[in-house]
C-alpha cells in the first residue's frame, strides 16, 4: 500500500510539473489568427533537406558566419517549411532557414550574395498568428498549438492547405510569427 502511495505521488507530481512548464511557455493561451499584408524584407538563407529538427544547426552556422565574417547580428531568424512532415519522408523534407536582414547597405548585400542565398519576401496577404517566444521549448509548444489552429482556420475559411509556412523568430520582441499565404480555394 505504501508503494502505491509513492507511485501515485510521483505521477501526480510529474503531471503538475508538466502542466506548470506548459503554462510557463503559454501552452494554455489562445491562438489569434488574422489576415495581414506582410513582406518586403530581405531574407538571407540556406536550403536544407532533411528532418526539420536539424534546421537549427544550419541556422546556427549562418548566424556564426554573419557575425564572424560580416559583423552582422540579426534580430530576426526564420524558417520556411515547404512540406508537411505527416505526408513527406523526413529525409526529403525541404526548408529554408536564415535571418531577416535589416538596414543592410548595397555593398554588404553584394558581399552577402556571394556567400548566401538572398531573396525578398513577397508582399502578399498572409494568414498570420503569433506565439510568445521564451526559448526552444516555445517552438515545440507553438507547433502543437499554432499549427492545428492555422489548419482549422484554413479549412473553415476556404483557404488552400498547399504551400509553405514561415516561422519568424523575433528575438527582441519574444515572439514567433507564423505566415502562410492566404490563397482562397476556387469553389
Amino acid at each position: 500500500m505504501k508503494v502505491l502511495k509513492i507511485i501515485l505521488y510521483v505521477i501526480v507530481s510529474l503531471v503538475i510539473i508538466t502542466a506548470m512548464i506548459y503554462a510557463n511557455y503559454n501552452g494554455f493561451s489562445n491562438v489569434s489568427i488574422q489576415i495581414k499584408q506582410e513582406g518586403g524584407e530581405y531574407l538571407l538563407y540556406r536550403e536544407v533537406t532533411g528532418p526539420y529538427s536539424e534546421t537549427g544547426v544550419a541556422l546556427s552556422k549562418i548566424k556564426y558566419d554573419l557575425k564572424s565574417k560580416f559583423k552582422i547580428e540579426p534580430n530576426r531568424d526564420f524558417g520556411i517549411y515547404f512540406d508537411n512532415p505527416q505526408n513527406v519522408e523526413k529525409s526529403k523534407l525541404r526548408s529554408e532557414v536564415g535571418c531577416i536582414l535589416e538596414n543592410v547597405d548595397t555593398l554588404h548585400l553584394f558581399w552577402l550574395k556571394s556567400k548566401f542565398n538572398i531573396k525578398t519576401l513577397p508582399v502578399k496577404n498572409y494568414i498570420t498568428a503569433e506565439f510568445p517566444f521564451k526559448g526552444k521549448m516555445s517552438i515545440m509548444i507553438g507547433i502543437m498549438k499554432v499549427y492545428p489552429a492555422l489548419n482549422n482556420y484554413i479549412k473553415a475559411n476556404g483557404y488552400s492547405e498547399e504551400g509553405p509556412i514561415m516561422e519568424i523568430y523575433n528575438l527582441p520582441n519574444n515572439k514567433i510569427r507564423y505566415l502562410k499565404e492566404a490563397i482562397k480555394v476556387a469553389q
